[in-house]
């Protein structure tokens, strides 16, 4: 169970209770804990004051979608005995308006989260919706109800948020502090160093937690499965079991958790991009050497400049990789070390998995001495060209 973030929750209900209310866009890449938040959030202000939307899971036809948010709100709807509007256009202009106008049954303004609304673009195939999340989000804008939105995908949030109004408040996940990270592994945790033998020191519990969290680029959903690996192993005993790095070998091997999570993530952004196939040469060659020019990379590929720049900024646009002073690498590094083992003819054995594990961890194991460190991407705006005017970015 992800630990409570009380400081971002704060952060966001304070947002919500300024008049008029701002709009926080959460956003953070794949098991950043967007979806968790929002739980946390929904039980903090009240379950009949807020409706929680999956808009990925339930944006199928304009009908359908009004039909899902209407039929389990809290909020009173006008009259459910009506007929439906006949329509794409007209569905999709009666969801809005619910969202505008909706009331709890005190009358008081109503809250939606919707939980990546980056989705709704699915209606952009129908008639009269090819402006979808243009018209959705100058809906929000002009409602006086409350709204929090999230999105995996920074860079496509924050071109479309970019010049709209200043009530759109963009906040990136936070990576897990140390401290967070102890707070998940318990208290067992202090019993057994990452490498050493049984100790009810302190230290080498502060050294796990940092240990996990470097390991887990400080992404909850990676931490999270460190921790229940390494109490599994903690209750079966044998060799390396409080050893964080054969934990995530583990994990990374055919099967694992983290093969299967980081498997779906990868899926997952590619067949939101295009040039599939062209795409996946690419993270292959950047598994191979991050750190590539444009140059390096076309020529590795075996096609042109042009070409190759295009495909770049298709995975740039659902942030599968990061462009720093010109040079390309993977925005979530271990899913560059999945790449390596996963994406071959034949499954890794387990001394691929271990010399692969190795690698990565080695230089990102923190030292007794050293400060804790702060994983994670840059802000979303460097990577978006600077801030966007009119919305306010809390890293």
């Amino acid at each position: 169970m992800l630990t409570p973030r009380n400081a971002l929750a704060r952060r966001v209900t304070a947002s919500l209770d300024t008049a008029p209310s701002r709009i926080p866009v959460l956003l953070g890449g794949c098991g950043s804990g967007r979806t968790t938040l929002l739980g946390q959030l929904r039980d903090r202000i009240g379950r009949t004051a807020v409706e929680y939307i999956d808009v990925e899971r339930t944006a199928t036809t304009p009908e359908r979608f009004l039909r899902a948010v209407t039929a389990v709100s809290p909020f009173p709807v006008t009259d459910p005995s009506t007929p439906g509007p006949v329509g794409a256009r007209a569905a999709f202009d009666a969801t809005l308006a619910f969202f505008g106008r909706a009331r709890t049954a005190a009358n008081e303004p109503a809250t939606f989260f919707l939980d990546e609304f980056l989705e709704l673009r699915t209606f952009e195939s129908f008639p009269g919706l090819r402006r979808v999340l243009h018209d959705c989000i100058d809906g929000l804008t002009a409602s006086g109800n409350r709204f929090v939105l999230t999105s995996r995908y920074m860079s496509r949030a924050l071109h479309l948020l970019r010049d709209r109004s200043a009530r759109f408040e963009v906040i990136q996940m936070p990576a897990l502090t140390a401290e967070d990270t102890l707070d998940i592994l318990g208290p067992t945790s202090a019993r057994r160093g990452p490498v050493g033998p049984a100790s009810d020191d302190a230290h080498d519990a502060d050294l796990m937690a940092r240990t996990v969290q470097a390991l887990g680029d400080g992404r909850p959903a990676y931490v999270c499965a460190l921790a229940d690996e390494l109490a599994t192993m903690r209750e079966h005993g044998g060799p390396g079991s409080g050893d964080a790095i054969s934990a995530l070998a583990a994990l990374l091997a055919t099967g694992g958790r983290l093969a299967s999570q980081c498997g779906f993530f990868y899926e997952l952004r590619l067949h939101r991009a295009r040039g599939y196939g062209a795409l996946k040469a690419i993270l292959e060659i950047l598994g191979e050497d991050e750190g590539l020019t444009l140059t390096e990379i076309s020529h590795r590929l075996q096609r042109t400049p042009g070409s190759t720049k295009d495909y770049l900024s298709w995975l740039e646009d659902v942030d599968l990789v990061t462009s720093r002073q010109k040079r390309y690498s993977f925005t979530d590094p271990l899913l560059r070390v999945w790449v390596r083992l996963h994406c071959r003819a034949t499954a890794p054995t387990d001394d691929d998995v271990a010399r692969e594990v190795h690698r990565y961890a080695l230089p990102r194991l923190p030292q007794p001495s050293e400060p804790t460190p702060t994983p994670g991407a840059e802000p979303a705006f460097a990577m978006a060209g600077g801030p966007p005017s009119g919305i306010i970015e809390i890293d």
